[in-house]
Parts: structure tokens; sequence; C-alpha cells
């Protein structure tokens, strides 16, 4: 068997198809294709943060640009306010001018950078509506002015007004001089005593010589009391300060009082007339007051008429109140 020669066993390099190295150099580029590549990649990464960077520097311009009209407006304001307070309104809206003026001049002296041009082109756009409204403000605020003086003058009448109806009131209210609450329970002792009761402005003396005649179990007692020399009788317990005395155990100390009052009556012809009558009131005593045995609520008039029979507590006395005219 003869020896196979090694030029037949040498293997000859393929050779490769175009479309194979169209595929090749597709999956891997050349060096110089990355540099390239690499080069556009980090132009087109500037060009971005240009333009983020340029849209951050004219939001930020722009809002300078509001913070600084803020301020202006502000103190624009504060010294609007002061010279309200002075009351020079023409010289407001004149300063209020020049202020406008000067806040013109100012934007038009700005500088015109690319932002700047952007920015005055979307305000030339929207300069006919701002130039409306700025008129129409700047004619409101005029006519503020002028009318602000008008208003203070009307609050200064008002508070005139205001005064003179208080002037008015006070001379219409009278003083009043009567003692009441707990100055007239200071006030009102008698012998060292704090006296229950208080006599009315409407107290008179009787014009009639009214008497009480005391009755035990049917009999008179001693001689009639005399009831016209005072304008109140006051019984009770309490010697000291009880014009009529009343010894029974279940009378009060200050039990009830007789006061003779003015008051405005009628008379049959239709005539209005004034008299003086008889009024019994109950003291909050402990065992009440009788008007003919009904009894009678504490710190109230009851009207007391001719005959009338008056009882205090569980006594067994009766008062009959009668005067000199009464048939016997």
């Amino acid at each position: 068997m003869a020896s196979e020669s090694p030029v037949r066993h040498r293997q000859s390099p393929r050779r490769r198809s175009p479309s194979r190295r169209q595929e090749e150099s597709s999956r891997s580029p050349s060096p110089r294709t990355k540099r390239l590549r690499r080069a556009q990649g980090e132009r087109e990464a500037g060009r971005s943060r240009e333009r983020e960077d340029s849209r951050g520097g004219e939001k930020r311009e722009r809002r300078r640009e509001g913070e600084n009209e803020k301020t202006r407006r502000d103190v624009t304001d504060m010294e609007v306010g002061d010279k309200r307070r002075r009351g020079s309104g023409r010289e407001e809206a004149e300063e209020r001018k020049r202020d406008d003026e000067r806040q013109s001049r100012g934007r038009r002296e700005r500088s015109t950078s690319p932002l700047d041009s952007r920015s005055s082109r979307k305000s030339s756009r929207r300069s006919p509506e701002r130039a409306s409204a700025s008129r129409h403000d700047e004619g409101s605020n005029a006519r503020g002015y002028t009318e602000e003086p008008n208003d203070e003058d009307d609050s200064i009448a008002k508070m005139k007004a205001a005064e003179e109806a208080l002037v008015k009131a006070k001379k219409k209210e009278e003083p009043s001089f009567e003692l009441s609450g707990k100055l007239a329970e200071e006030t009102n002792r008698y012998r060292g005593i704090a006296l229950l009761f208080n006599e009315p402005p409407e107290a008179r003396k009787p014009n009639k010589r009214w008497r009480l005649y005391v009755f035990k179990d049917s009999e008179p007692l001693d001689e009639p009391l005399q009831l016209h020399r005072q304008s109140c009788y006051l019984f009770g317990r309490e010697r000291r300060v009880a014009d009529i005395p009343t010894d029974h155990p279940s009378c009060s100390k200050q039990h009830a009082v007789i006061q003779y009052r003015e008051v405005t009556v009628e008379k049959p012809d239709g005539m209005v007339a004034k008299q003086v009558k008889p009024y019994l009131m109950d003291l909050g005593s402990t065992n009440k007051t009788y008007i003919n045995k009904d009894p009678i609520d504490p710190q109230r008039y009851y009207e007391l008429r001719e005959k009338d029979t008056i009882k205090f507590g569980n006594s067994s006395r009766e008062y009959v109140l009668l005067h000199e005219g009464s048939a016997e």
C-alpha cells in the first residue's frame, strides 16, 4: 500500500462567499465603525444635554422674572398703601405710571439671548390681551383712587351719625336713684334688723280712715287698730320692727304687710281717676296668710276690700277691715 503524500493531506483555505462576509461584517463591526458610532452617540448626548440645559435655563429665567415681578408689585402695593393713608390720590396714580414705565424700560434693556427672544415672541403673541387687561387695571385703579376719598367721607359721616345717636340715647335715659338688689337689702335696715320688704314708688298714705277690728272666737278684743297714719303696716313676731305684733308661735318674725298704693281707677261715668287702696302681701311666711279663709301666694299684692277678714298662720285671731264710713 503506497503512502499518501503530505501535499494531498494539506487542506487548502476555504474561500468565503460575499454573503457570508456581509453577515460577519454585520455581526462584528470594525474598530473604526465602533469609534465613529461612539463619537456620534456622544455628540447626540451632548446635544440632548444642551437642550435640557437650555430648557432648564429658560424655566429658571421665567421663575426669576416672575419673582422679580411679584416683589416689584409688592413694593408698589406697599408704597401705594402708604400713599393712600396720606390721602394723595393723584400723586399715587402718577407714581404708578412712572413705575410701570420703569418696568417696561427694564424689560426692553434686558439682554437678547435666544431664550429671551423666544419669551419675547410668546409675549408678543399675547401682547394685545395683556395690553387690554393692563389698560382695564389702570382704569379701575384710577377710578379707585378717585373714589377712595368719597368712601372715607362716607365712613366719617356714618361715625358722626352714630355718635349723635348715642348722645341722644344718653340724654333720653333718665338717672334712677332708687335702691335695688343687694344694696337695697343692706340699706333697708331698722334697729339693726334687715327688713324683708321695700315700699314701692306708688306708696301713699290713705285718704280714708281704715281700721282693723280684732276678733277671737267671734268676740271682739280691745279697741280697733288705726291704719291711716302710715303708708304701710308690718305684721310679725319681731316686736322691734313689727307695727302690729302677732305673738302666736305659728306666725313668722316678719309675716305680712299691708301697703297703701296709688292706682288708676275708671269711674262709672268713664272718667279715669287715681285712688289710694289697701293691699296685702305675704312675706314668705311658713304658715301662710289668709284672706276670707283663702291662702294667698307669697310676694304678691292682693287688694283688700271693705269687710275682708285677714288671718295669720294658725292663730285663731281674725282681723276685719273697715273704715269710718262703713255701715255697722
